[in-house]
């Protein structure tokens, strides 16, 4: 049903004369999601989020936002979401309380619940010692807590994030995150593009955009349990070793192995059932390594991402 899902997209596309910057992208986000959309770099995910939002016009196709059709409501949707970019965006020589109230009186709201919203969202995103600070002299982190008190200052149903925590330490995106899931428990739905895995596995929901297509959606876990991601007769090891990068290149080559990455300072490995674990044992001897463990694993998004990614190249080789 419609009345289940807060973004709905149907082959959405957008065109740029001879360019596809979207090439029929289909959608369903439930109500109260955190639902991440991931891609790589001009991938068309900031695209995407800018057509649904009624900002950029729909070459094709079409995109409804809690119900309504953006084509032919754009005022009414203008009042249903908030929207955070990844370029700081607010004004730099104002401060945090006047950069705030102006987005009221932006959003429509009366000066009495001007007043009271953001005194609300002050204390609530911890900026009230911050509040006559310029926005332009706030370090990363709290530039984004800023960017997203004005945004949801109309109290919106949907939040879109462009890359929300690009650029801040890992502090700060941590306590951003915190900040989120507090809305997605308050019936918010969230819409947030990433290349982080680590704020991946955080979604209830994501999809993988790559050369402006939609490569696969679902929950975290149904995409890790994909059957192309682990093929029958596969299994996953993980290799902790003292030179992950030195030992990458010898192990890819080794008999069974299927699939090879570096993931963080192991290495993660796609091998089938013949393989041996003596037979890497005797090459990592004969290259001088000192330390080394094998142990069985379950997919990480990295790897699913990682493999699709793979696939598609293949499959673009072939056409």
């Amino acid at each position: 049903m419609s009345d289940d899902y807060a973004i709905t997209t149907t082959d959405l596309t957008r065109t740029f004369g001879d360019f596809t910057a979207v090439d029929r992208v289909s959608l369903q986000v439930p109500r109260g999601a955190i639902y991440g959309f991931l891609g790589p770099n001009g991938s068309g995910k900031t695209t995407c989020v800018r057509m649904i939002c009624g900002l950029l016009g729909i070459s094709s196709g079409s995109a409804q936002l809690m119900g309504l059709d953006v084509a032919t409501h754009p005022a009414e949707i203008r009042r249903l979401y908030g929207y955070m970019s990844q370029k700081f965006s607010l004004y730099q020589d104002l401060t945090v309380l006047e950069n705030l109230r102006f987005f009221g009186r932006i959003y429509g709201l009366s000066r009495s619940d001007v007043r009271t919203t953001v005194d609300a969202q002050l204390e609530s995103l911890g900026l009230a010692p911050y509040a006559d600070r310029r926005a332009g002299l706030l370090s990363g982190g709290w530039k984004q807590r800023l960017a997203l008190g004005a945004a949801l200052l109309h109290k919106p149903r949907v939040l879109f994030l462009d890359e929300p925590t690009a650029g801040i330490d890992p502090v700060a995106r941590r306590s951003l995150w915190n900040l989120l899931f507090e809305l997605s428990d308050a019936g918010v739905t969230i819409f947030v593009t990433t290349h982080y895995m680590d704020e991946a596995e955080r979604c209830s929901h994501l999809a993988y955009i790559r050369s402006a297509r939609l490569l696969v959606y679902g929950t975290p876990s149904s995409l890790k349990a994909l059957p192309d991601v682990t093929p029958a007769g596969n299994r996953w090891l993980e290799l902790s070793c003292a030179t992950p990068t030195r030992l990458l290149g010898p192990v890819s080559k080794l008999p069974g192995v299927e699939d090879s990455t570096i993931f963080g300072d192991t290495l993660h490995l796609r091998v089938a059932q013949s393989f041996e674990e003596a037979e890497a044992d005797e090459l990592f001897r004969s290259l001088d390594e000192t330390e080394w463990g094998f142990r069985e694993v379950s997919p990480g998004l990295e790897d699913v991402f990682v493999t699709l990614t793979r696939r598609e190249q293949q499959a673009n080789q072939n056409v």
